[in-house]
């Protein structure tokens, strides 16, 4: 949709604050992070360096990254009833599902809407905050960031910096744990689930399923580890790896399941949701609407009148130019272009995406790669489940460095947005960060070299929510 400037919420002044507060207190930067680098739990989940200090989030980007999310999800989650006459097999064919995954989404999207697991991811740049993509579906990674967040605490440096500024944070696992209860009958129950992975990535996120299990078992939720082929279908309920489950949480992703005979895998654990044995988060057409695909469908300016001012504003400021990797391209401005030309003239600024690939994987940045690597990748996606994205360049944030000076970092921001009939709160599920050095970075993957904060808000006491905990416990609580 055509893109227009706006002022952009002011970016917290907390930052400066507190580095200049570690600098009268003679603090050594080392320091403060040193309860997290300890965490084995930590290190598991998080394998690479942590940031000396949090992010600080002000009452206005809070709001902001909410509102924003809040809308884009919400036209996502429409797409086919404003533009398909509600059939959500229509969409998976516009957006490039193959048959066997349309066929598994539409099979789900009957009935209530699910409860809402989402993160946004976001760059800030010049003008304000930018979605990346919209992940929905309860294979979130980040979601025990809070854990972080506790281990900073530790330091009573920033234990005295949020008291005294009134911030907060959000236990993003215990808004997950709140819905998963929200689907398995009630806030009272203990139920057990099945954290599903995919047979053959199982071995590769066994061990931070067992974390995620101790985790959730923390707070009254037992769990299963296990890949989908440990699931049986027997009378009256379903069985992970032998034993009986409320629920399963859905770690594989419908990118794995491209064959008839995948899909089998599934028909068990289908056979029990539809029977109503056991409930499934997130449900299988969840991917449906949180893929790039979907994006580029907001971003066409030819569905501008089927949105309201408010949310035309939203898209306008938040969303930047997607488009299905086609060979004319319709601009921002209503105009066409040939996509080769377009796409060797705008290469520093356009990021190539599979539409339902997830942790990167695909993904060709057009400033990374030779001219002529880039045309071959854009040629070869034609008529595709690819999208061109219009680039977003993060601006730098300055963190603390150990001669004393700043460094700058460029922060990737995964936004949660949670459920507020489970939750009990305004919809804000927390925000977990990965950061780079690279001020050409295209994509922030999970690793070694990865950095991560956590964040802390300001609290806004004219319309603060009820939270599912106290934002300054310093253990597990419970509800």
């Amino acid at each position: 949709m055509t893109a227009h400037r706006h002022a952009s919420p002011a970016r917290s002044g907390l930052g400066r604050a507190y580095r200049e507060q570690l600098a009268r207190e003679g603090v050594r930067i080392e320091e403060l992070n040193r309860d997290a680098a300890a965490s084995r739990l930590l290190r598991i989940t998080y394998p690479g360096e942590f940031l000396p200090t949090p992010v600080f989030v002000s009452a206005a980007e809070r709001a902001a990254l909410l509102r924003d999310g809040e809308t884009v999800h919400r036209l996502l989650t429409e797409l086919p009833d404003r533009l398909f006459g509600g059939d959500p097999g229509a969409l998976a064919e516009a957006v490039g599902l193959t048959e066997v995954q349309a066929r598994l989404a539409s099979r789900a999207a009957d009935g209530p809407p699910p409860l809402r697991l989402a993160r946004s991811d976001v760059y800030r740049d010049a003008e304000g905050f930018k979605l990346l993509e919209m992940n929905i579906s309860s294979a979130l990674g980040g979601a025990e960031i809070a854990t972080l967040n506790r281990a900073m605490l530790g330091h009573p440096a920033l234990a005295r910096f949020t008291a005294e500024h009134g911030l907060g944070y959000v236990d993003t696992l215990q808004h997950f744990a709140a819905t998963v209860r929200a689907a398995c009958g009630g806030p009272h129950r203990t139920p057990v689930v099945a954290l599903a992975e995919w047979p053959e990535t199982f071995a590769d996120y066994e061990l931070w399923l067992h974390v995620t299990a101790s985790l959730l078992e923390d707070v009254g939720i037992e769990c299963v580890p296990c890949h989908v082929g440990e699931l049986a279908d027997r009378p009256g309920r379903l069985e992970a790896r032998g034993r009986p489950v409320d629920a399963v949480v859905r770690f594989f992703l419908l990118d794995e399941i491209r064959t008839p005979q995948k899909a089998a895998l599934l028909e068990p654990l289908l056979r029990a949701v539809d029977a109503g044995t056991v409930r499934l988060l997130s449900r299988m057409d969840t991917e449906l609407y949180g893929n790039k695909g979907t994006l580029a469908l907001l971003s066409d300016d030819r569905h501008r009148a089927l949105c309201t001012p408010a949310e035309r504003d939203c898209l306008d400021r938040f969303l930047p130019w997607t488009h299905f990797v086609r060979p004319v391209l319709r601009l921002p401005d209503g105009s066409t272009a040939e996509l080769e030309r377009y796409a060797r003239a705008e290469q520093p600024d356009l990021v190539l995406k599979p539409v339902l690939s997830h942790r990167g994987i695909g993904t060709v940045p057009g400033w990374t790669v030779p001219a002529a690597t880039w045309l071959d990748r854009v040629r070869r996606a034609v008529g595709g489940p690819y999208v061109l994205q219009r680039r977003v360049v993060p601006t730098a944030e300055a963190f603390p460095a150990p001669d004393g000076g700043t460094r700058e970092v460029y922060l990737n921001w995964g936004v949660f947005l949670t459920d507020p009939s489970a939750t009990g709160s305004d919809g804000y599920g927390g925000c977990y960060i990965r950061a780079s050095d690279d001020p050409g970075i295209g994509v922030i993957r999970t690793g070694p070299s990865t950095k991560y904060a956590c964040a802390f808000h300001e609290e806004d006491s004219a319309a603060a929510a009820p939270r599912v905990r106290p934002v300054h416990a310093t253990g597990r609580p419970g509800f």
